[in-house]
């Protein structure tokens, strides 16, 4: 007899109605997640080797515990029929690389998951956002993730929905995750993505379709950018990296500065990040091996919008002092990141931490790529105003300017000279100092 879902019976006294109430339940359910672990450790006790006794007595105990066990077991059963659980039931099994290729493999079942992402459900679209990713991240069945998604193109309506209006931080992080991974592993799809104006809903008529909003990937990207800054702004990171992947391609630094409102709101919330928020001159040096990726994120996607349209009025030559402190102050946090302690040999002898700071080395060594390539593409915009300015204010002191120097020789050697040829007309004392750290920039000028 089929059974329609029933929660499990109200608590017996008054605690446990408030301990329920107060935030015990399961997502958005009615089930409390004492009652489920309850029941799933009165379960594992009951079918324990030890506990299985062949008396007489404890036969009968056992029959009664049964019976009551399985009205509990049947609650549960109940429970599974949740779509949000359901769907969470299956993100957790798809953690095992058999059942996600299992999974994977039934079409079915894929276009049910993937009907999902349609719900209005947040807990539902955060479990379904998290099983999808579970599938991406599996090598061997990715891609028929991605084409099944490239299948469907009202999902890409759907994913920008949620980014522009969710407020659920938890799904935006996710949903994010998801996209990125979507982007990392196909150019194609990111490329169509970009290009997007609005898909038809599925099963929407052509005639209602006209009055659906038209849906822009990176003005959705920036407004979930916000929303999960404002609550926490170190899980920023996965959407600092779309905007990364998408200056990889010329239609994705396009969609970027094309639109002014678009890229003038973009380069003022990185502008303020790198400014105001990240690797601070009060934060100690370490942390930047705790911001490294996100830092490498938005000092890349703020060269590629500095390279690309440096007429536009939100990119003003007043911004480039800021921004020079900016990447000195990171780079000289940087040097003392890649201090070797003194008695640095014991640590040295364990394989895994000698892989541990290859791996946190290759991460510095791609910022500061980015870092110099951006420092100088500004140095190269300087004017002898603006370096009279910097000099007068303390951005390009004697200190920081040895710093950046430093980290831009021998590379970059034509922008410094460059350089120094303005600040010799601003400061002939301060060029001559800087000549002699560099001698040869005196030996080329």
């Amino acid at each position: 007899m089929d059974r329609n879902p029933s929660p499990p019976p109200p608590g017996r006294d008054k605690e446990e109605e408030e301990e329920v109430a107060g935030g015990d339940c399961i997502g958005s359910t009615v089930y409390s997640k004492h009652w489920l672990f309850g029941v799933l450790s009165g379960l594992i006790q009951i079918v324990s080797p030890e506990n299985t006794k062949s008396s007489s007595d404890d036969e009968e105990q056992l029959t009664e515990l049964d019976e009551e066990m399985e009205n509990e077991i049947c609650r549960v059963w109940d429970m599974s029929m949740d779509e949000e659980i359901c769907v969470g039931i299956l993100g957790n099994m798809a953690c095992f690389q058999e059942i996600c290729v299992s999974i994977s493999s039934d079409k079915n079942l894929g276009q049910v998951l993937l009907h999902c992402l349609y719900d209005s459900d947040p807990p539902t679209l955060l479990e379904t956002s998290r099983l999808l990713l579970t599938c991406l991240s599996q090598a061997e069945v990715a891609s028929v993730w991605v084409e099944r998604i490239q299948e469907h193109p009202a999902i890409y309506d759907s994913i920008c929905f949620i980014m522009s209006s969710s407020t659920n931080v938890d799904l935006l992080v996710k949903v994010g995750e998801v996209v990125d991974k979507l982007f990392d592993l196909d150019e194609k799809l990111m490329l169509e993505w970009v290009r997007n104006g609005a898909a038809q809903p599925l099963d929407q008529p052509q005639e209602e379709s006209e009055e659906q909003p038209v849906f822009r990937l990176v003005p959705c990207i920036l407004e979930a950018a916000k929303q999960v800054r404002s609550e926490n702004p170190e899980w920023l990171d996965v959407y600092m990296h779309i905007l990364q992947l998408l200056t990889t391609v010329d239609d994705g630094i396009q969609a970027i500065v094309h639109c002014p409102d678009t890229g003038k709101d973009i380069w003022n919330l990185l502008f303020d990040l790198v400014c105001h928020e990240f690797c601070q001159s009060d934060d100690p040096p370490i942390i930047l091996q705790e911001q490294k990726t996100v830092l490498a994120s938005v000092f890349s996607v703020l060269s590629a919008i500095y390279a690309s349209q440096t007429e536009q009025e939100y990119l003003k030559i007043e911004k480039d002092l800021p921004l020079i402190d900016s990447l000195i102050r990171v780079l000289q946090n940087m040097e003392q990141c890649q201090k070797k302690p003194e008695n640095s040999a014991e640590s040295n002898t364990e394989e895994t931490k000698r892989t541990d700071l290859t791996q946190d080395d290759f991460h510095l060594k791609i910022l500061k790529d980015i870092l110099c390539e951006f420092l100088s593409n500004i140095f190269q915009a300087l004017t002898k105003e603006t370096v009279a300015q910097g000099v007068k204010e303390g951005q390009l002191s004697k200190q920081k300017c040895s710093s950046a120097f430093q980290n831009l020789l021998p590379f970059y050697s034509p922008v410094v000279e460059d350089f120094i040829k303005i600040l010799r007309e601003v400061d002939k004392a301060l060029a001559d100092d800087l000549e002699k750290n560099f001698p040869s920039l005196k030996v080329q000028t």
